[in-house]
């Protein structure tokens, strides 16, 4: 997961920086370092953790390089609707 991932994460839900922050129970200055971030994201696994599941949770699905013939990437995955 890298930054670009999180910040196309939080479009794909329409999520500022301070709801992620507040979802996921990371700090505000924290969340805003990661989206500062290109590349891999460095910090404690915990932070990550929290981070990840808290977007999975909402639908995200973070796709590896060899997921897909585009390479890595984030989707947001279809809602099931009840009929």
């Amino acid at each position: 997961m890298n930054g670009e991932h999180i910040r196309a994460a939080r479009a794909f839900l329409g999520w500022t920086a301070a709801e992620l922050a507040r979802e996921s129970g990371v700090s505000y200055p924290t969340i805003q370092r990661i989206d500062a971030t290109r590349g891999p994201v460095s910090g404690r696994y915990e932070t990550i953790e929290a981070i990840r599941k808290t977007l999975e949770a909402q639908g995200i699905q973070f796709l590896n390089t060899g997921e897909t013939a585009l390479g890595a990437g984030v989707v947001l995955k279809a809602q099931e609707v009840n009929s």
